[in-house]
């Protein structure tokens, strides 16, 4: 099976940095009465006449089952009143405190790129303080965070971007993962499907059907049939059971990007009619992509309510793609966590794909589904 699969490249030193429930951390921080308050970023449905949408919640809150993109009135059903407290999000004031995080990442090495206001990727293989121990460069790095700005944060460290996301995820809250090259098969062997990117719900739902499980379970499959079942998808499936990722971090984010948007009125709010609006947006960012000869790795779903609410959530792709079912089923996956705005009616609807490359990429060979 491996033989098909791209020469694995484990001498780089990646780290992924994810601040833990950053808006909800920053607004604690700022007011110590929250701490011990279930806090959701967001409109009070109770002064909104039941409007507004969760931006983002606490680890307590997180326990009564919210969830960022949620609507506020469900949130305020889960948590008892007198726990819960909504705030208002002040972005600029986020926006602030990332910039001073970056700066400090900026003292480690200059090889970072920016996912969101509370996310990055930091290539320290060859770093300013001439460090060889990525894990010591985390450590600092976290401890320099907690010690400027009194917030916390995870890291994951590995020789690639996917390996490193993984381990933060592992790590969450306040905690660093180090994934050695000889412990990532058994480490991915452990994790449930659903922790792998391009598995959504229907393809969990499809591999559970078949008795897969786990990234243990993954790697036991043979490419051809994941290529056979799932095509590009299947392939970069395979790549990360085995902990595969070549993706480089791109220090400079791209700022070609491509999108489309649009206002409805009347609102939308039922599912069906976004799903068919994200279908034909994905449709046309596909032939827009094809005629420019470029392929995207980030998809961005941007959705506004009748309140003027809005919420944007990006995914990265796991491979560049123009596909238009690819991109597709990628909005699908980013509207499930952004559904919540159907309550309050959907104003505005975009799609939009960015970090675009030319679409010279060596296409997987037919020639693999053949047997000699």
């Amino acid at each position: 099976m491996e033989n098909l699969l791209p020469q694995n490249n484990t001498k780089r030193k990646v780290i992924h940095l994810d601040m833990d429930a950053f808006y909800a951390s920053v607004e604690i921080r700022d007011n110590p009465e929250l701490a011990n308050k279930a806090l959701i970023i967001g409109q009070d449905p109770r002064q909104s006449n039941g409007h507004g949408v969760v931006a983002t919640a606490n680890y307590l809150a997180r326990q009564y089952g919210v969830h960022s993109a949620m609507s506020t009135m469900k949130a305020l059903k889960l948590i008892p009143e007198s726990k819960i407290v909504f705030v208002n999000p002040n972005f600029e004031k986020y926006r602030r405190v990332s910039a001073q995080i970056h700066e400090f990442m900026h003292e480690l090495t200059d090889q970072v790129e920016s996912v969101a206001l509370d996310e990055a990727y930091l290539d320290v293989t060859h770093n300013k303080l001439g460090s060889y121990s990525a894990i010591e460069l985390a450590a600092q790095l976290q401890e320099k965070i907690f010690k400027e700005t009194k917030l916390t944060s995870s890291f994951g460290v590995s020789y690639n971007k996917f390996l490193a996301k993984m381990g933060s995820e592992y790590a969450k809250p306040f905690g660093r993962t180090l994934i050695l090259p000889q412990e990532a098969m058994d480490f991915l062997a452990q994790q449930p499907i659903s922790a792998f990117p391009g598995i959504g719900k229907k393809t969990q739902e499809q591999f559970h059907e078949m008795n897969i499980f786990t990234g243990a379970d993954l790697q036991k499959l043979d490419v051809r049939f994941l290529l056979e079942r799932f095509k590009k998808m299947g392939y970069f499936i395979a790549q990360h059971a085995h902990g595969i990722d070549l993706r480089p971090v791109i220090s400079e984010r791209q700022r070609k990007s491509s999108g489309i948007e649009r206002t409805f009125e009347p609102n939308i709010f039922v599912e069906n009619t976004a799903l068919t609006n994200l279908r034909k947006y994905s449709n046309q960012l596909s032939e827009k992509l094809k005629r420019k000869s470029f392929t995207a790795q980030t998809l961005v779903i941007k959705v506004r309510n009748n309140n003027f609410e809005t919420i944007t959530k990006r995914q990265k792709l796991p491979h560049a793609t123009n596909n238009g079912i690819e991109i597709y089923q990628a909005a699908k996956e980013l509207f499930a966590q952004v559904n919540g705005f159907l309550n309050q009616g959907i104003r505005l609807l975009g799609l939009s794909v960015t970090d675009l490359q030319a679409s010279n990429y060596e296409e997987i060979s037919l020639d693999l589904f053949t047997t000699e």
